[in-house]
């Protein structure tokens, strides 16, 4: 099971959260280090989550068109 640590950027409904992970990765090029972000889709059961906390997310089953991973735990609130 693949786990990400995101931060929450939106709190959009009713058990769904939107979370931005950020990593680096190296330019084929230029053998820099460049910033990319991805934003996932979240299910979260428990309403647990609030715009600006860490969180620790999980891979799972699709929920819906956008949301295939579910919140495992808030990991440091905003």
């Amino acid at each position: 099971m693949k786990t990400l640590t995101g931060i929450v950027t939106s709190k959009s409904g009713d058990k769904s959260l939107r979370v931005a992970v950020d990593f680096k990765v190296k330019h084929p090029k230029y053998e820099k280090y460049v910033r990319r972000r991805t934003k996932l889709g979240v299910h979260d059961e428990h309403n647990q989550a609030n715009e600006g906390d860490l969180v620790q997310v999980a891979e799972c089953r699709p929920y819906s068109k956008s949301k295939s991973y579910s919140l495992v735990r808030v990991l440091e609130r905003a």
